[in-house]
Protein backbone atom coordinates (compact mmCIF):
# COMPACT_ATOMS: atom_id res chain seq x y z
CA UNK A 1 0.00 0.00 0.00
CA UNK A 2 1.26 3.31 -1.18
CA UNK A 3 2.30 5.27 2.50
CA UNK A 4 0.43 8.48 2.99
CA UNK A 5 4.22 9.58 4.00
CA UNK A 6 5.60 8.87 0.74
CA UNK A 7 2.74 10.77 -0.79
CA UNK A 8 3.93 13.86 1.45
CA UNK A 9 7.30 13.63 0.59
CA UNK A 10 6.87 13.42 -3.25
CA UNK A 11 4.36 16.42 -2.80
CA UNK A 12 7.24 18.31 -0.77
CA UNK A 13 9.84 16.71 -3.47
CA UNK A 14 8.13 18.01 -6.64
CA UNK A 15 7.01 21.27 -4.71
CA UNK A 16 11.07 21.78 -4.14
CA UNK A 17 11.74 20.92 -7.83
CA UNK A 18 9.14 22.95 -9.56
CA UNK A 19 10.46 26.42 -7.83
CA UNK A 20 11.01 27.24 -11.16
CA UNK A 21 7.94 26.27 -12.56
CA UNK A 22 4.78 27.07 -10.97
CA UNK A 23 2.69 25.05 -13.63
CA UNK A 24 4.97 22.18 -12.49
CA UNK A 25 3.92 22.09 -9.55
CA UNK A 26 0.65 22.43 -10.13
CA UNK A 27 1.11 20.02 -12.44
CA UNK A 28 2.75 17.46 -9.55
CA UNK A 29 -0.68 18.10 -7.02
CA UNK A 30 -3.07 17.12 -9.90
CA UNK A 31 -1.12 13.57 -10.25
CA UNK A 32 -1.15 13.33 -6.56
CA UNK A 33 -4.72 13.61 -6.22
CA UNK A 34 -5.13 11.11 -8.67
CA UNK A 35 -3.37 8.94 -6.24
CA UNK A 36 -4.90 9.72 -3.39
CA UNK A 37 -8.18 8.83 -5.46
CA UNK A 38 -6.82 5.50 -5.88
CA UNK A 39 -6.27 5.50 -2.70
CA UNK A 40 -9.78 5.90 -2.02
CA UNK A 41 -10.74 3.34 -4.63
CA UNK A 42 -9.01 0.85 -2.72
CA UNK A 43 -9.43 1.31 1.00
CA UNK A 44 -12.56 -1.00 1.42
CA UNK A 45 -10.42 -3.66 0.90
CA UNK A 46 -7.76 -3.04 3.26
CA UNK A 47 -7.20 -5.07 6.27
CA UNK A 48 -7.56 -1.88 8.84
CA UNK A 49 -10.18 0.15 7.12
CA UNK A 50 -9.25 3.18 9.51
CA UNK A 51 -6.18 3.40 8.64
CA UNK A 52 -6.06 3.14 4.98
CA UNK A 53 -9.02 5.60 4.98
CA UNK A 54 -6.85 7.97 7.56
CA UNK A 55 -4.39 7.84 4.73
CA UNK A 56 -6.97 8.48 2.25
CA UNK A 57 -8.03 11.96 3.92
CA UNK A 58 -4.61 12.68 4.43
CA UNK A 59 -3.54 12.06 0.87
CA UNK A 60 -6.46 14.52 -0.81
CA UNK A 61 -5.62 17.12 2.03
CA UNK A 62 -2.18 17.26 1.10
CA UNK A 63 -3.21 17.19 -2.36
CA UNK A 64 -5.66 20.12 -2.24
CA UNK A 65 -3.11 21.87 -1.05
CA UNK A 66 -0.39 21.60 -3.24
CA UNK A 67 -3.02 22.28 -5.73
CA UNK A 68 -4.22 25.50 -4.36
CA UNK A 69 -0.63 26.55 -3.93
CA UNK A 70 0.65 25.82 -7.59
CA UNK A 71 -2.36 27.26 -9.30
CA UNK A 72 -1.60 30.71 -6.59
CA UNK A 73 1.72 30.28 -8.14
CA UNK A 74 1.07 29.78 -11.58
CA UNK A 75 -1.32 32.84 -11.48
CA UNK A 76 1.13 34.88 -10.45
CA UNK A 77 3.45 34.07 -13.05
CA UNK A 78 1.21 34.90 -15.53
CA UNK A 79 0.52 38.29 -14.67
CA UNK A 80 4.27 38.36 -14.38
CA UNK A 81 4.79 37.07 -18.12
CA UNK A 82 2.09 38.81 -19.35
CA UNK A 83 3.44 42.36 -17.41
CA UNK A 84 6.88 41.49 -19.28
CA UNK A 85 5.56 40.61 -22.69
CA UNK A 86 3.41 43.58 -23.02
CA UNK A 87 6.69 46.00 -21.53
CA UNK A 88 8.78 44.44 -23.94
CA UNK A 89 6.11 44.89 -27.07
CA UNK A 90 7.83 47.59 -29.01
CA UNK A 91 11.04 45.37 -28.98
CA UNK A 92 8.78 42.05 -29.97
CA UNK A 93 7.36 44.01 -32.67
CA UNK A 94 10.38 45.40 -34.26
CA UNK A 95 11.92 41.62 -33.51
CA UNK A 96 9.07 40.36 -35.81
CA UNK A 97 9.45 42.71 -38.34
CA UNK A 98 12.80 42.21 -38.86
CA UNK A 99 12.07 38.59 -39.09
CA UNK A 100 9.30 38.56 -41.63
CA UNK A 101 11.16 40.71 -43.61
CA UNK A 102 14.08 38.07 -43.91
CA UNK A 103 11.80 35.80 -44.30
CA UNK A 104 9.86 37.36 -47.79
CA UNK A 105 12.86 38.41 -49.12
CA UNK A 106 14.83 35.90 -51.51
CA UNK A 107 18.08 34.36 -50.36
CA UNK A 108 20.29 35.88 -52.94
CA UNK A 109 19.62 39.35 -52.09
CA UNK A 110 20.40 39.11 -48.59
CA UNK A 111 23.98 37.90 -49.43
CA UNK A 112 24.38 41.16 -51.57
CA UNK A 113 25.13 45.03 -51.07
CA UNK A 114 24.69 48.10 -52.71
CA UNK A 115 27.96 49.62 -52.26
CA UNK A 116 29.75 46.38 -53.55
CA UNK A 117 31.62 43.46 -52.32
CA UNK A 118 33.54 45.62 -49.27
CA UNK A 119 29.93 46.41 -48.28
CA UNK A 120 28.91 42.67 -48.36
CA UNK A 121 31.60 41.57 -46.47
CA UNK A 122 31.31 44.27 -43.66
CA UNK A 123 27.51 43.15 -43.89
CA UNK A 124 28.00 39.35 -43.48
CA UNK A 125 30.32 40.77 -40.70
CA UNK A 126 27.62 42.46 -38.72
CA UNK A 127 24.93 39.61 -39.56
CA UNK A 128 27.23 37.21 -37.80
CA UNK A 129 27.49 39.15 -34.77
CA UNK A 130 23.71 40.16 -34.65
CA UNK A 131 22.25 36.84 -35.36
CA UNK A 132 23.32 34.93 -32.16
CA UNK A 133 21.59 37.95 -30.28
CA UNK A 134 18.66 37.82 -32.43
CA UNK A 135 18.51 33.57 -32.13
CA UNK A 136 18.74 34.03 -28.53
CA UNK A 137 15.86 37.04 -28.25
CA UNK A 138 13.35 34.58 -30.21
CA UNK A 139 14.26 31.65 -28.32
CA UNK A 140 13.67 33.44 -24.93
CA UNK A 141 10.63 34.59 -26.49
CA UNK A 142 9.82 31.66 -27.59
CA UNK A 143 10.25 30.31 -23.98
CA UNK A 144 7.75 33.06 -22.04
CA UNK A 145 4.96 32.34 -24.46
CA UNK A 146 5.33 28.08 -24.26
CA UNK A 147 5.17 29.25 -20.65
CA UNK A 148 2.25 31.33 -20.88
CA UNK A 149 0.34 28.73 -23.12
CA UNK A 150 1.15 25.84 -20.39
CA UNK A 151 0.01 27.59 -17.48
CA UNK A 152 -3.46 28.88 -19.54
CA UNK A 153 -3.78 25.51 -20.15
CA UNK A 154 -3.59 24.43 -16.74
CA UNK A 155 -6.08 26.81 -15.58
CA UNK A 156 -8.57 25.27 -18.29
CA UNK A 157 -8.51 21.80 -16.90
CA UNK A 158 -8.25 23.04 -13.29
CA UNK A 159 -12.10 22.79 -12.68
CA UNK A 160 -12.56 18.79 -13.55
CA UNK A 161 -9.24 18.26 -11.26
CA UNK A 162 -10.25 20.22 -8.00
CA UNK A 163 -13.95 19.10 -8.51
CA UNK A 164 -12.91 15.42 -8.41
CA UNK A 165 -10.34 16.38 -5.58
CA UNK A 166 -13.13 18.39 -3.17
CA UNK A 167 -15.42 15.34 -4.15
CA UNK A 168 -13.06 12.66 -3.40
CA UNK A 169 -11.86 14.36 -0.30
CA UNK A 170 -15.51 15.06 1.18
CA UNK A 171 -16.53 10.97 0.55
CA UNK A 172 -13.24 9.89 2.18
CA UNK A 173 -14.25 11.90 5.56
CA UNK A 174 -17.96 10.32 5.51
CA UNK A 175 -16.44 7.02 5.07
CA UNK A 176 -13.77 7.25 7.51
CA UNK A 177 -16.42 8.32 10.18
CA UNK A 178 -18.49 5.50 9.30
CA UNK A 179 -15.16 3.09 9.66
CA UNK A 180 -14.43 4.78 13.10
CA UNK A 181 -17.87 4.35 14.64
CA UNK A 182 -18.20 0.77 13.31
CA UNK A 183 -14.88 -0.06 14.81
CA UNK A 184 -14.74 -2.46 17.24
CA UNK A 185 -11.44 -3.51 17.87
CA UNK A 186 -9.96 -1.06 20.05
CA UNK A 187 -8.81 -2.02 23.86
CA UNK A 188 -11.24 -0.53 26.54
CA UNK A 189 -9.48 0.66 29.90
CA UNK A 190 -12.87 1.83 31.02
CA UNK A 191 -16.48 1.65 30.09
CA UNK A 192 -18.01 5.01 29.84
CA UNK A 193 -21.18 6.02 31.68
CA UNK A 194 -22.95 8.89 29.79
CA UNK A 195 -25.23 9.46 33.01
CA UNK A 196 -22.23 9.79 35.17
CA UNK A 197 -20.51 12.06 32.37
CA UNK A 198 -23.87 14.13 32.26
CA UNK A 199 -23.64 15.03 35.71
CA UNK A 200 -20.08 15.70 35.51
CA UNK A 201 -20.78 18.35 33.16
CA UNK A 202 -24.20 19.85 34.53
CA UNK A 203 -21.58 20.33 37.60
CA UNK A 204 -18.50 21.85 36.09
CA UNK A 205 -17.74 25.50 36.29
CA UNK A 206 -14.65 24.96 34.73
CA UNK A 207 -11.96 23.35 32.78
CA UNK A 208 -9.79 22.55 35.90
CA UNK A 209 -12.60 20.96 37.68
CA UNK A 210 -14.16 19.03 34.83
CA UNK A 211 -10.65 17.12 34.11
CA UNK A 212 -9.96 16.60 37.50
CA UNK A 213 -13.27 14.91 38.25
CA UNK A 214 -13.10 12.87 35.04
CA UNK A 215 -9.67 11.41 35.80
CA UNK A 216 -10.92 10.78 39.73
CA UNK A 217 -14.44 9.08 38.11
CA UNK A 218 -13.05 6.71 35.18
CA UNK A 219 -9.23 6.39 35.82
CA UNK A 220 -8.13 4.49 38.64
CA UNK A 221 -5.36 1.99 37.50
CA UNK A 222 -2.67 4.66 36.84
CA UNK A 223 -1.78 2.69 33.61
CA UNK A 224 -1.72 4.81 30.60
CA UNK A 225 -0.35 4.69 26.83
CA UNK A 226 1.84 6.44 25.17
CA UNK A 227 4.09 9.19 25.95
CA UNK A 228 5.53 8.99 29.32
CA UNK A 229 7.54 11.75 29.41
CA UNK A 230 8.14 15.46 27.73
CA UNK A 231 9.71 15.22 24.38
CA UNK A 232 8.90 18.74 22.54
CA UNK A 233 8.65 16.43 19.73
CA UNK A 234 4.91 15.21 19.03
CA UNK A 235 3.73 16.70 15.95
CA UNK A 236 0.36 19.15 16.68
CA UNK A 237 -2.57 17.19 15.94
CA UNK A 238 -3.96 19.28 12.95
CA UNK A 239 -1.56 20.63 10.56
CA UNK A 240 -1.44 24.27 10.72
CA UNK A 241 0.45 27.38 11.88
CA UNK A 242 0.71 28.92 15.17
CA UNK A 243 -1.82 31.38 15.47
CA UNK A 244 -1.24 32.07 20.04
CA UNK A 245 1.35 30.63 22.25
CA UNK A 246 0.55 29.75 26.02
CA UNK A 247 -1.01 32.41 28.13
CA UNK A 248 -1.01 34.93 25.25
CA UNK A 249 -3.53 37.14 25.22
CA UNK A 250 -6.20 37.55 22.18
CA UNK A 251 -7.71 40.83 20.99
CA UNK A 252 -10.15 41.08 23.72
CA UNK A 253 -7.31 40.51 26.57
CA UNK A 254 -8.17 37.11 27.29
CA UNK A 255 -5.01 34.42 28.07
CA UNK A 256 -5.90 31.22 28.07
CA UNK A 257 -3.00 28.14 29.47
CA UNK A 258 -3.11 26.30 26.09
CA UNK A 259 -1.74 27.66 21.93
CA UNK A 260 -4.22 28.16 19.30
CA UNK A 261 -3.56 26.58 16.16
CA UNK A 262 -4.92 28.02 12.72
CA UNK A 263 -5.90 25.42 10.38
CA UNK A 264 -8.23 24.89 6.85
CA UNK A 265 -11.65 24.20 6.62
CA UNK A 266 -12.76 20.80 7.35
CA UNK A 267 -9.18 20.08 8.45
CA UNK A 268 -8.41 15.93 9.90
CA UNK A 269 -7.34 15.86 13.70
CA UNK A 270 -5.35 13.14 15.21
CA UNK A 271 -4.06 12.17 18.44
CA UNK A 272 0.05 12.78 18.19
CA UNK A 273 0.74 9.81 20.50
CA UNK A 274 -1.04 6.56 21.84
CA UNK A 275 -3.26 7.80 24.87
CA UNK A 276 -6.48 6.87 26.38
CA UNK A 277 -9.70 8.85 25.31
CA UNK A 278 -11.45 10.01 28.63
CA UNK A 279 -13.90 12.49 27.10
CA UNK A 280 -15.64 13.87 23.34
CA UNK A 281 -18.32 16.22 23.23
CA UNK A 282 -19.24 19.87 24.05
CA UNK A 283 -17.73 21.40 27.09
CA UNK A 284 -18.41 25.09 28.42
CA UNK A 285 -17.30 26.87 26.09
CA UNK A 286 -14.72 25.36 24.36
CA UNK A 287 -16.99 23.83 21.75
CA UNK A 288 -16.45 20.68 20.79
CA UNK A 289 -13.71 19.13 22.94
CA UNK A 290 -11.69 15.47 22.88
CA UNK A 291 -9.50 14.98 26.27
CA UNK A 292 -6.54 12.16 25.86
CA UNK A 293 -4.35 10.86 28.82
CA UNK A 294 -0.98 10.10 26.54
CA UNK A 295 0.49 9.13 30.44
CA UNK A 296 -0.12 8.84 33.86
CA UNK A 297 -1.27 12.59 35.14
CA UNK A 298 -1.18 13.96 31.84
CA UNK A 299 -3.98 15.47 29.63
CA UNK A 300 -4.02 16.50 26.63
CA UNK A 301 -6.99 18.83 25.92
CA UNK A 302 -7.56 19.79 22.08
CA UNK A 303 -11.07 21.74 21.80
CA UNK A 304 -12.92 23.58 18.48
CA UNK A 305 -13.58 20.07 16.73
CA UNK A 306 -16.88 20.88 14.70
CA UNK A 307 -16.81 16.99 14.63
CA UNK A 308 -15.43 14.25 17.04
CA UNK A 309 -14.93 10.53 16.38
CA UNK A 310 -13.94 7.84 19.01
CA UNK A 311 -15.56 6.15 22.61
CA UNK A 312 -14.17 6.92 26.06
CA UNK A 313 -12.19 4.51 27.36
CA UNK A 314 -10.92 3.85 24.00
CA UNK A 315 -6.77 2.91 24.18
CA UNK A 316 -6.50 4.50 20.51
CA UNK A 317 -2.99 4.55 18.85
CA UNK A 318 -1.17 7.70 17.46
CA UNK A 319 -2.39 9.57 14.62
CA UNK A 320 -5.87 7.77 14.88
CA UNK A 321 -8.53 10.42 13.90
CA UNK A 322 -10.27 12.66 16.66
CA UNK A 323 -12.42 14.70 14.19
CA UNK A 324 -13.04 17.23 11.69
CA UNK A 325 -12.40 21.03 11.67
CA UNK A 326 -15.60 23.15 10.47
CA UNK A 327 -16.23 25.57 8.26
CA UNK A 328 -17.34 24.95 4.66
CA UNK A 329 -14.97 22.97 2.13
CA UNK A 330 -14.54 25.96 -0.31
CA UNK A 331 -16.29 25.69 -3.75
CA UNK A 332 -14.40 25.36 -7.18
CA UNK A 333 -15.18 28.79 -8.16
CA UNK A 334 -13.94 29.86 -4.66
CA UNK A 335 -10.78 28.25 -4.74
CA UNK A 336 -9.83 29.38 -8.19
CA UNK A 337 -11.00 33.02 -7.31
CA UNK A 338 -8.64 32.45 -3.89
CA UNK A 339 -5.49 31.37 -6.20
CA UNK A 340 -6.14 34.33 -8.54
CA UNK A 341 -4.51 36.66 -5.55
CA UNK A 342 -1.28 37.16 -4.45
CA UNK A 343 -1.58 36.08 -0.76
CA UNK A 344 -1.86 32.49 -0.34
CA UNK A 345 -5.66 31.20 1.75
CA UNK A 346 -6.59 32.00 5.38
CA UNK A 347 -6.85 28.83 7.30
CA UNK A 348 -9.95 30.23 8.90
CA UNK A 349 -10.77 27.60 11.37
CA UNK A 350 -8.37 27.21 15.41
CA UNK A 351 -8.04 24.59 17.33
CA UNK A 352 -6.96 24.94 20.74
CA UNK A 353 -4.19 22.63 22.73
CA UNK A 354 -3.96 22.40 26.27
CA UNK A 355 -1.64 20.17 28.37
CA UNK A 356 -2.49 19.24 31.74
CA UNK A 357 0.38 17.90 34.12
CA UNK A 358 -0.95 16.52 37.48
CA UNK A 359 -3.33 19.09 38.34
CA UNK A 360 -1.95 22.65 36.23
CA UNK A 361 -1.86 23.58 33.03
CA UNK A 362 1.94 23.61 31.73
CA UNK A 363 3.52 24.78 28.04
CA UNK A 364 2.65 22.63 24.83
CA UNK A 365 5.89 23.79 23.90
CA UNK A 366 7.33 21.21 26.51
CA UNK A 367 5.35 18.36 24.46
CA UNK A 368 4.65 19.39 20.81
CA UNK A 369 7.09 20.91 18.45
CA UNK A 370 5.10 23.98 17.92
CA UNK A 371 7.42 25.27 15.29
Amino acid sequence: MIRAATLILALWAGAAAAQQSPAAAAKNAASSLSIAQVLLDTADTKRDRVAALTETVRAYEAGLVAMRDGLRRAAIRKRTLDASLQAQQAEVGQLLGVLQAMGRAPAPLLLLHPSGPLGTARGGMIAADVTPALQKEVAALTEQLEELAAIHTLQESAVETLSEGLNGAQEARARLSEAISNRTDLPLRFADDPVQTALMLSSAETLDAFATTLTDTFLSDGAAPGAATARADLPLPVQGQLLRRFNAPDAAGIARPGVIIAARPRAMVVSPTAATLLFRGPLLDYGNVVILEPAADVLFVVAGLAEVFGEPGQVIPAGTPLGLMGGEQPTVDAILTETAGAAPPAATQTLYLEVRDGQSPVDPAAWFALE
